[in-house]
């Protein structure tokens, strides 16, 4: 099959479950994003800022560090510099296993400057958000219960919105950066919408899965199957070890957005096949 009919097969895998509505999402979208991200991705050079962690409970979820976390080792693997931008607690809790970019949480007075810093230092030829809050038409930021978080939150938009290279936006409910893309059809859903806008939004049942979706059309492209090896559980252990917890029980599993790693896995293999690599 041509690359963008493989795009369109991984945007349905990607949403097949529809826990919140992002199948009505994807209607909004131009079809091949996942093809579109994947080259954005293969012409990246020097830094990539991969923007994650969303405040759950006094510390971070799992979904969304997972997949930055993989989308991190194929990005050093086509020979660019990662970074993850991220608050505390996350950035904490990796820094002496990963580059890490610490932001100030709860300081939306400083965050446009802390933005502008960084883009000046790193000069980043690609800037990923994957499950960050995005900031409401409101200023504020909220979860998927409509709660305002803003205290706990450390702001990435402005990564996004003063960029001058690409962007991509990750998320799989309608609250993250990016999602300012289909505001019109947000309104849909029951959901106090991101306003952040990207170049490239990708949607996904759970944002991790869009990071192992995105990787799948790069392998295609390069010709590499660069979800193998890849170990979820392991990932989820390390997290976990360091504070995580699910977004939606809020408790310290090894799950993402409640569903155990055997879910996640199979959905590698199923991504893997799709490519013609298993």
């Amino acid at each position: 099959m041509n690359n963008l009919i493989l795009s369109t097969h991984i945007e349905n895998l990607l949403v097949a479950r529809n826990p919140r509505g992002m199948q009505t999402l994807q209607a909004a979208l131009v079809p091949g994003y996942y093809l579109r991200a994947a080259q954005l991705l293969l012409s990246a050079k020097g830094t990539v800022l991969i923007g994650t962690g969303f405040p759950v409970a006094g510390t971070y979820e799992t979904d969304g560090p997972v997949g930055a976390i993989a989308l991190y080792r194929v990005l050093e693997t086509l020979g660019t510099t990662p970074v993850l931008v991220c608050g505390a607690p996350l950035a904490d809790a990796i820094a002496s296993d990963f580059r890490v970019h610490k932001i100030s949480v709860g300081e939306p007075a400083v965050s446009r400057v802390e933005a502008k810093n960084a883009l000046h230092h790193y000069q980043p030829s690609l800037v990923i958000s994957i499950e960050r809050p995005g900031m409401a038409a409101d200023g504020k930021y909220y979860n998927m219960r409509g709660e305002d978080i803003s205290s706990a939150c450390a702001s990435f938009d402005y990564f996004l919105r003063t960029a001058s290279c690409p962007t991509i936006g990750i998320g799989d409910g309608g609250n993250e950066i990016g999602m300012g893309n289909v505001a019109d059809t947000l309104a849909q859903l029951n959901i106090i919408p991101s306003a952040t806008c990207c170049d490239e939004l990708l949607i996904a049942d759970v944002s991790n899965w869009a990071a192992h979706g995105l990787i799948a059309m790069l392998s295609v492209l390069r010709e590499q199957d660069m979800l193998l090896g890849w170990d979820n559980l392991a990932t989820l252990q390390y997290l976990s070890a360091r504070g995580s917890v699910d977004g939606v029980s809020r408790k310290n599993s090894l799950t993402e957005d409640s569903l155990g790693s055997d879910i996640s896995e199979k959905l590698i293999k199923d991504l893997r096949k799709l490519g013609g690599f298993c």
